[in-house]
């Protein structure tokens, strides 16, 4: 199951999975495009890598990577309760 977690200005979606039994969190994200319909990426918690990377350019997974950067220790939290309005902290 995927968890919303960010919706960007430009409509660009991050959403999260549960953590896995192997302490890794799928984020995966995706951004409306009007040519190609989605443009869309996966990014792996607690170690940064990223697969399935369609229609976003270098730039582009670079400023994503420094989103998922700031706001990892929150995704990882959120995937071991379920979701953000589940978290233990807030």
């Amino acid at each position: 199951m995927m968890y919303p977690f960010l919706t960007l200005s430009d409509g660009t979606e991050i959403v999260h999975s549960q953590m896995l039994d192997n302490g890794r969190v799928k984020v995966y994200i995706e951004k409306p495009d009007e040519t190609d319909c989605f443009h869309n990426a996966v990014c792996w918690l607690p170690e940064y890598s990223w697969e399935d990377i369609e229609g976003f350019s270098s730039e582009e997974i670079n400023y994503y990577q420094k989103i998922i950067e700031s706001v990892a220790h929150l995704i990882l939290e959120f995937s071991q309760d379920g979701e953000f309005e589940n978290a233990s902290t807030l």
